[in-house]
């Protein structure tokens, strides 16, 4: 209840049912405020248009060619495959010029734009192009868990298109 107490002598009052009040009535205020100020809407995503994610990869200091390397070996001949089936348009590959805070920091951005929304989330099995493009999969394996080891962080962000002139 000192909390109470202490608003209240904030806010000039002694009960906690103004407090909330008084509260209550800021924050609409607020809220009105900021809505008025209308923001850069992003393009609502639809089925038939193409889906873009960029999939960002943090690796250990000192290990990011490995990371690359591997990727190129593994991962990027899939993408390829499944490019090939029309499931994905384009892709595209980043690293920074410069480096940067280490909290902030990412060694390469994958930009994949996907046929779309739902072709992306779609839970597609790449089992059998794996297996075909990698016959032995042991030396696969092992070297997908080593890109993986080497990983501090990996995200991913489905972007879309702002209309600035709207």
């Amino acid at each position: 209840m000192k909390s109470i107490t202490i608003l209240g002598a904030i806010f000039g009052s002694s009960s906690g049912v103004n407090i909330f009040r008084r509260g209550s009535a800021l924050l609409l205020a607020l809220s009105l405020l900021f809505s008025s100020v209308a923001p850069a809407r992003p393009v609502a995503q639809s089925a038939d248009k193409p889906f873009v994610v960029e999939y960002y990869y943090k690796a250990r200091w000192g290990y990011a060619d490995e990371f690359i390397r591997l990727f190129k070996k593994n991962h990027y001949p899939v993408l390829k495959k499944e490019k090939e089936l029309g499931r994905i348009l384009q892709v595209t590959a980043t690293s920074p010029k410069y480096h940067a805070t280490e909290d902030g920091r990412w060694d390469y951005r994958v930009t994949i734009v996907w046929k779309n929304v739902v072709v992306a989330n779609d839970g597609f099995d790449a089992q059998p192009l794996i297996k075909q493009l990698f016959p032995d999969q042991e030396t696969f394996k092992k070297e997908e868990q080593r890109r993986f080891e080497i990983l501090v962080g990996h995200w991913d962000v489905p972007v879309v298109d702002v209309y600035l002139e709207k």
